[in-house]
């Protein structure tokens, strides 16, 4: 890498990969720090799906219309008011505009998959998934001459009064007239879950009990940096991509794989045998980002989807099979819970449901009555066998803790945004969710601000190269 670049992007998922390839673009000469060895490079990229996007009429793969204020009003709903809305627009907006340069740079779309409902009319999928995105634009990124290092973690930067003078990397200094983070959150770093979530009412730390879904790269050494140099900070630590998933899933880079998506066709009870929360809240791409923060406070943080021969067929099948039983006292027991509260619980919900008209792809008018908490939509009794039941644990994606921005990206320190220091992707998407998810926005964030990062970056490296002349 030579020895003064342009700009310098640190990470080596889809933000900082938009990032150097839209500031060589500009003409700027770009070095990308991944601190993954190629192998594992992408970050949480290579795990994703699809984009949500934005768009007034039907487009190549996305049907219908999916307008800007639709897209505004899903996000305003599962961030409960926690986000920018200024900085929740222009990602909206960018949505509608980016494909046609990320089909340029080799990334290719598909219909969206028959099991993944209601995402059809809003979210664009990647042909080979995040792996092939990923691909796509190194090989692009190398055609054009990003100088890529791989297994080069950047511990600490140099900084002077809020503007980047170099990164350094185990000893060695790469020094850039511009630098764009985008090194991801630190949902890998178990100590630093530890810490932000503590000890429960029960004496239990709860982090010790999460599973990873992404990179075991993302241990947020330079979102630390960034906090202790100075850098304004945005969002809570405990605030993340939360999913359930499967307790079977391995600690890190489990992936969409291991998501468990029959909540909303069943009864999801704790430990105790007993349900907490509405599983037919809203559909599924709303509203199951939410169900590992909530597992995440149940007891022991391990819950257990129940379902009946009724939903087999009507969502997209885990990787490993269920527990299946005959009956439902058998599945209690299959899990260790006690029947007797299980049943308790099932012959309550059971006796709740009302008659509907059942339609998994509507908000249907299958509820229970008078049971607290309420299941408000497809709401069937569990009583057709063979049941099965799936444990699962919280699947942390990853951290909302990051750095606060504008609309042109810049880390900022006391309000004051930095002249040549930008960020992108998951070092600053809790500007954008305070909490909560939609499917496909993480990738709408770093995309659009992974553009905007590079484009910025490559304009104040010029500006330092005349300053200089």
């Amino acid at each position: 890498m030579r020895r003064m670049l342009d700009v310098l992007v640190i990470g080596g998922g889809n933000a900082a990969l938009c990032a150097a390839l839209m500031a060589r673009e500009a003409g700027a000469s770009v070095g990308l720090l991944e601190a993954a060895p190629r192998e594992w490079r992408g970050g949480n990229s290579m795990h994703v799906r699809n984009l949500r996007c934005m768009h007034d009429a039907p487009q190549d793969v996305l049907v219908d219309a999916y307008p800007e204020e639709e897209f505004w009003q899903d996000l305003l709903k599962v961030t409960g008011g926690l986000t920018d809305e200024a900085l929740a627009r222009l990602v909206i907006r960018a949505s509608a505009t980016c494909r046609p340069w990320m089909r340029r740079h080799g990334v290719r779309f598909q219909p969206s998959l028959s099991g993944a409902l209601h995402t059809a009319r809003t979210n664009a999928f990647f042909m080979g998934g995040g792996k092939a995105l990923v691909n796509a634009y190194y090989r692009s990124a190398e055609a054009l001459g990003v100088d890529i290092r791989y297994d080069t973690p950047v511990d600490r930067l140099e900084l002077a009064d809020g503007r980047f003078v170099a990164a350094v990397s185990n000893g060695q200094r790469f020094e850039a007239r511009a630098c764009v983070l985008a090194a991801g959150g630190f949902e890998s770093n178990r100590e630093w879950l530890r810490e932000a979530w503590g000890r429960n009412e029960r004496g239990e730390w709860p982090a010790d009990n999460f599973l990873i879904r992404g990179t075991r790269f993302n241990t947020g050494t330079l979102l630390k940096f960034m906090l202790d140099a100075g850098a304004d900070p945005v969002g809570d630590a405990t605030q993340a991509h939360m999913v359930a998933i499967d307790a079977r899933a391995p600690l890190y880079d489990g992936g969409i794989c291991t998501r468990i998506d029959c909540v909303s066709l069943g009864v999801v009870v704790n430990r105790d045998g007993e349900r907490f929360y509405d599983e037919g809240e809203d559909f599924w791409p709303k509203r199951y980002a939410i169900w590992g923060r909530l597992v995440a406070q149940q007891p022991g943080q391990v819950a257990y989807s129940v379902i009946d021969a009724k939903a087999i067929g009507r969502f997209m099948p885990p990787v490993f099979d269920g527990t299946r039983a005959d009956t439902l006292p058998a599945l209690a027991r299959a899990l260790g819970l006690d029947a007797g509260r299980f049943m308790q619980t099932m012959t309550a919900y059971n006796a709740a449901c009302r008659p509907g008209s059942f339609d998994h792809t509507a908000l249907d008018d299958c509820a229970t009555a008078g049971l607290v908490p309420a299941k408000t939509h497809w709401a069937r009794p569990i009583d057709t066998p063979p049941f099965f039941v799936y444990a699962v644990r919280p699947g942390v994606t990853f951290t909302y803790l990051g750095l606060k921005t504008d609309a042109g990206a810049a880390v900022r320190f006391g309000g004051r945004p930095s002249a040549n220091l930008f960020v992108a992707g998951e070092m600053m998407a809790g500007n954008v969710l305070g909490k909560g998810y939609t499917a496909g926005v993480g990738m709408s964030i770093g995309t659009a601000f992974g553009r905007i990062a590079g484009t910025q970056a490559a304009a104040a490296a010029r500006g330092v190269q005349r300053a200089a002349a």
